[in-house]
């Protein structure tokens, strides 16, 4: 692995040392990468851990991949969302940056706002 991965790879790369050293590691994947999700949840599958295995742990930011946290918690998975807080002065850059990343994650942004809408005209249809 070089300098040449991207952020993405070399987390992915990560998180499986994690789950392939689960006996000495636990791992808390705090990501919006719906892959990246759905990688670890295989390798814990392909491992024969159980989904609430509770050393592997997935998170997101509060408002931001929904989808994610509901399927995975639909599945037994354990997982939660995180709530960043501190002076303004630090939240804000950082909620930016989050911002930032999640909009550029295959349209991650936009795919969340198509299920927000489709959610809101089910719940309408009611």
């Amino acid at each position: 692995m070089g300098i040449h991965h991207s952020i993405k790879e070399n987390s992915n790369f990560a998180a499986k040392y994690c789950i392939e050293n689960i006996d000495s590691i636990s791992l808390l994947l705090a990501s919006h990468n719906e892959q990246s999700n759905i990688l670890i949840a295989g390798e814990m599958a392909r491992l024969n851990l159980p989904n609430d295995f509770k050393n592997v742990h997935f998170s997101q930011l509060y408002g931001m991949g929904d989808h994610i946290t509901f399927n995975m918690a639909v599945k037994g998975y354990n997982v939660s969302k995180y709530l960043p807080f501190g002076p303004i002065s630090e939240v804000i850059p950082y909620l930016m940056r989050r911002a930032e990343e999640n909009s550029s994650v295959n349209g991650q942004t936009n795919k969340e706002l198509v299920m927000i809408k489709s959610e809101l005209a089910r719940r309408k249809g009611k």
